[in-house]
């Protein structure tokens, strides 16, 4: 047997593949992955139903169709007051996760530098690694999650290529503000680092609060790849489906790695996406769908022994279990998912190194009847 000298040598199976297979061993609820458990909306299906049977169904433009990319300048615009070139600063990818996989691929050397907000999705880590570059894990402090401006700025170097950064924030729920753009902006100002900024959940912000995208601070949208998701806004990450955007001369190097890793993606989803994009109420619409779902949720546990801070964006929620137990989150999230038949992720996973805040993190993102049996679960712990 070949046993290859592995490029990944300390990564293993995911928690989301590990917590999944559990919950089904055991028949829990299945709040862990960040996905819906209902269907995008009849008109969404409608249109990809027609432009499959209008014979879409070869290659797609590798940047993405046309259409597509100018509904995505014009949203991009009208949101937040920058415009992107449909022809030459915005590409279709194949979900978020492979337009970050693609950018840290164009712009990470060896021996570079990634500044890595933690807690952190898991795919950023492996693909810094994977081309040679090293992560700088920058913890966001407190039970608050808040971002120390000047810890940050001391973690730079004249090796730091990237900040990757991701707001509406997945685990915590967490939103940057008007003032964390702009001391981010204000540090990195006299720099060559380029902003990874991880936005796919932009449209779910809630209390009335706003996103505050990249793309609206210009000495950050000079030096950003910013990353969205169509499958998070549509309930639809089956389809993976997401796009960047960027400056030219940065998008021009995305995409001479694009077109060598999927060339092009999902071409009658292209078409179906550009013709539901023309309502913006499609998207508009989404934080007071998901807020909703959000206070079913933290309304039904109210009598529980966890706490929480209401998620100010995402469609997860954090959940505080040190009043209940001293449990490890990863121990106390298996012994919930076989002795309560309730699925979670510990939160402690999102660190590189082993850092446990007793915090679960639950998805919020299910039919209110699976909330309504969650909600139960949790308030007889």
């Amino acid at each position: 047997m070949i046993e290859p000298l592995s490029k990944l040598p300390h990564v293993g199976t995911t928690i989301f593949t590990t917590i999944t297979q559990l919950a089904h061993a055991h028949n829990a609820i299945n709040l862990s992955q960040g996905f819906p458990n209902f269907d995008p909306e009849p008109e969404l299906l409608r249109l990809m139903s027609k432009a499959y049977k209008k014979g879409n169904n070869q290659y797609a433009p590798m940047q993405g169709t046309l259409s597509l990319r100018e509904a995505i300048s014009e949203k991009i615009e009208r949101l937040y007051g920058t415009y992107y070139h449909p022809e030459s600063e915005i590409t279709v990818t194949a979900g978020a996760t492979q337009a970050i996989f693609t950018t840290i691929a164009a712009f990470v050397h060896p021996e570079d530098e990634v500044i890595v907000i933690e807690p952190a999705f898991d795919c950023y880590e492996p693909a810094i690694s994977l081309f040679g570059g090293k992560s700088i894990a920058m913890p966001l402090e407190g039970n608050d999650f808040k971002m120390n401006w000047s810890a940050f700025k001391s973690a730079i170097t004249p090796k730091t290529k990237m900040v990757i950064c991701n707001t509406p924030h997945n685990p915590t729920g967490i939103i940057w503000s008007e003032n964390d753009m702009l001391q981010l902006q204000e540090i990195l100002r006299d720099t060559d680092i380029i902003l990874l900024s991880d936005e796919v959940y932009e449209h779910i912000v809630f209390d009335g609060k706003l996103h505050e995208s990249a793309t609206k601070y210009p000495g950050l949208a000079a030096r950003s790849v910013i990353c969205s998701s169509f499958g998070k806004t549509f309930h639809a990450t089956g389809w993976k489906m997401g796009y960047c955007v960027a400056p030219k001369p940065l998008m021009r190097e995305f995409q001479k790695v694009h077109q060598f890793n999927v060339f092009s993606v999902n071409h009658p989803l292209q078409i179906a996406l550009a013709q539901y994009l023309n309502d913006p109420q499609h998207y508009l619409n989404l934080g007071s769908f998901y807020q909703e779902k959000r206070d079913i949720f933290l309304n039904g546990i109210k009598g529980s022994r966890f706490k929480m801070v209401p998620s100010a964006g995402t469609y997860f929620q954090l959940l505080d279990y040190s009043e209940i137990t001293e449990e490890k989150d990863t121990v106390f999230a298996e012994r919930l998912i076989k002795e309560h038949k309730l699925a979670s992720i510990p939160v402690s996973v999102f660190y590189k190194a082993d850092y446990d805040k007793k915090f679960l993190r639950f998805c919020f993102a299910k039919t209110n009847d699976v909330l309504d049996k969650a909600s139960q679960i949790l308030n007889s712990i």
